[in-house]
């Protein structure tokens, strides 16, 4: 368990929120920015099909692997460099705080 624990500690937490951002808003979640990444997932991603699709007619289909590409990147650098609150909900994590 004492390895376990170790290996939790010296993950990049950054690096996993990277990661997790091949679906748009996962990382998001992973850092515990919950409405960033509900809002991600549900509107943000519909709105970059939307603007994709529009963007197609004039661009011989070009955007249709351009503007998801540019999307996914930048939540990826935003998931990336957003603040870690893992541990600041304390209602989420009832476990780890002492009765004051």
């Amino acid at each position: 368990m004492n390895e376990l624990s170790k290996a939790r500690r010296s993950v990049d937490r950054n690096a996993v929120a990277l990661i997790l951002s091949v679906i748009p808003g996962a990382g998001h979640l992973y850092k515990h920015h919950y409405t960033a990444g509900f809002s991600i997932l549900m509107g943000g991603n519909m709105l970059m099909v939307f603007v994709a699709v529009m963007l197609a007619l004039g661009t011989f289909g070009l955007s249709l692997m351009l503007v998801p590409l540019v999307y996914v990147l930048a939540i990826g650098a935003s998931a990336y460099a957003l603040p870690d609150w893992h541990g600041h909900h304390h209602f989420l994590h009832p476990w780890s705080h002492e009765d004051k």
